[in-house]
């Protein structure tokens, strides 16, 4: 999840480049850097948190200059080290390169261009991108990515910049999002539009295999077989403020209380109140075609994959035929009987979940036509899927998903519904149109959900049980905690609580014991008295 900003414009570069990355700072970070262009390039990079970063900028006077990039790592090849640290230069320290991403055949690289002399600094893969475009370079930057992309194998985003073409910055992708802000006279590339958007709501997508040319004569863009051409502008359609904190002391409590209008957003002029029924005209989904199908396939990956096992049951039983759920980055591994009989529905919060990308290709390969729940629109899944379900969560800034959560799975609930009709869908909408009031009382009970929080803090482990839906929101639960707490947290079905995990269970060990479904419940209460028997405390959800 590493962040980059390009700016072109009449502002001091740097100044544009710290306030994005800051924008990126949720995306997580070891390291930071920004590369000026003047006369010369003007580098400055360190491990550590931005204030760092800010405070060698200000004490270095002459960082200045309207061209720069910048960059915010996550460690992969090599430890988080100033050395380590984005911007990454040639011999000369002419060219400069920012990159997100993984270069699979670096050390093929990186050999051949050592043996013709290039002198390394760092344990990085992106550093051969800069010694391969300095071998590369005939005076044009951006025909000279366009050839040292060809040679690279992985995923990349690519910002690059040079000393002998001191108004340009040239981006590339490929399997790694990139986007372009265009203001009044300047030009903010980012990661995520959440890095321009202080600055523009226009917006360019890059597409996969595009290399771009940045300058003050505006944007040029060239695909994957080298011919230039036309990316529209599309209008972003959220604001700045939606990317800002208001007030919260972090982005994920925000989101977590911005839930409510997050369902309604998913749920707005997609149901028909006077009638009870659900409208997806706007994705073009209705129940004749979702009828049409065989057997379908959800594929995603992370909390999109647990949204997905929430759904399965509902589709399953809507549908009244196979429903099965995949993780994005096992599908092209496996065998699979994918056809154009089969529904491949893919989640995705950002669109642009790289395994979940390449399984609805090879799905679209096999012939099976592709519905994306998706929440950002432009987003490469999106443009590439058949028929789009937008989820209107806003722009979800925390990595750890909450509100995009939820979103997903009202989305898979509207589907269901859709596909059940009658009586089914009735009742179904009755309760989705509950939803956002149920979720405000929840949130309501926060001062007692703080004491029970403070109560697990101090747990090594914790463990999650649930049945039929409630195991798959679970081991959501589950995910959440290791990912936020760092506390060790499994979930299982209760029912396989007596197959070996009992033994696990030690006094005083914390239990999220999930019982939402009424025909669940006496079975749930057997595995509650199970764990209590060996002296959990149980924090029952109900």
């Amino acid at each position: 999840m590493c962040g980059i900003v390009g700016y072109v414009g009449h502002r001091q570069a740097v100044e544009v480049l710290l306030e994005g990355l800051r924008r990126l700072e949720y995306r997580g970070y070891d390291s930071a850097g920004v590369a000026v262009v003047n006369h010369r390039l003007q580098v400055v990079k360190t491990a550590g948190r931005l204030p760092r970063l800010e405070a060698m900028v200000a004490s270095r006077p002459g960082v200045d200059g309207f061209v720069g990039i910048g960059h915010t790592r996550w460690a992969t090849h090599g430890a988080p080290t100033d050395t380590n640290a984005h911007p990454h230069l040639d011999c000369h320290g002419r060219i400069g390169v920012v990159h997100n991403g993984i270069i699979d055949n670096f050390a093929e690289l990186k050999e051949q261009l050592a043996a013709r002399g290039h002198r390394f600094r760092s344990d990085t893969d992106t550093e051969v991108v800069a010694h391969l475009l300095e071998e590369l370079y005939r005076g044009d930057l951006a025909a000279c990515v366009r050839q040292a992309a060809a040679r690279l194998r992985g995923s990349w985003a690519l910002a690059v910049v040079s000393s002998d073409e001191p108004g340009v910055v040239v981006l590339a992708r490929h399997d790694s999002p990139l986007v372009v802000g265009v203001g009044d006279g300047e030009l903010v590339a980012g990661s995520d539009p959440a890095a321009v958007l202080r600055w523009t709501r226009r917006m360019v997508y890059l597409h996969n295999g595009d290399v771009a040319r940045l300058s003050q004569e505006g944007i040029q863009v060239w695909d994957g077989s080298g011919r230039p051409v036309l990316r529209p502008e599309q209008e972003f359609p959220w604001d700045a403020r939606a990317a800002e904190r208001g007030g919260y002391p972090h982005f994920m409590l925000k989101e977590i209380h911005e839930q409510p209008d997050a369902v309604q957003n998913t749920l707005h002029g997609r149901i028909r109140a006077d009638r009870l029924e659900v409208d997806l005209q706007d994705a073009g989904v209705d129940r004749a075609w979702l009828s049409g199908f065989q057997r379908v396939m959800v594929v995603a990956c992370g909390t999109a994959w647990h949204a997905g096992l929430a759904g399965q049951g509902l589709l399953e039983d809507a549908l009244g035929r196979p429903v099965w759920v995949e993780l994005g980055s096992e599908f092209r591994h496996r065998p699979h009987r994918v056809d154009e009989r089969t529904l491949t529905v893919v989640v995705s919060q950002s669109g642009e979940t790289a395994d979940t990308l390449a399984a609805l290709r090879e799905a679209r390969r096999r012939g099976s036509p592709v519905l994306a729940i998706v929440n950002v629109e432009g987003s490469t899944i999106a443009r590439e899927a058949d028929r789009v379900l937008y989820t209107r969560a806003g722009p979800e800034v925390a990595v750890a998903s909450t509100k995009a959560y939820t979103a997903q799975v009202v989305a898979l609930a509207l589907l269901s519904a859709l596909a059940a009709g009658g009586e089914v869908e009735r009742r179904r909408v009755q309760e989705l149109l509950q939803l956002p009031q149920r979720l405000r009382q929840v949130l309501e009970q926060e001062p007692r959900i703080r004491e029970v929080a403070v109560q697990l803090a101090a747990s090594e482990h914790a463990f999650y049980i649930g049945r039929g839906l409630d195991w798959a929101v679970a081991m959501e639960g589950a995910l959440k905690m290791k990912e936020i707490s760092y506390i060790h947290a499994e979930a299982y079905a209760a029912g396989e609580l007596k197959h070996g995990t009992l033994a696990l269970i030690e006094e005083g060990r914390p239990v999220v014991a999930l019982s939402t479904q009424r025909a669940l419940q006496a079975k749930m209460l057997g595995n509650i008295q199970e764990v209590k028997a060996r002296g959990a405390r149980v924090v029952g959800v109900t």
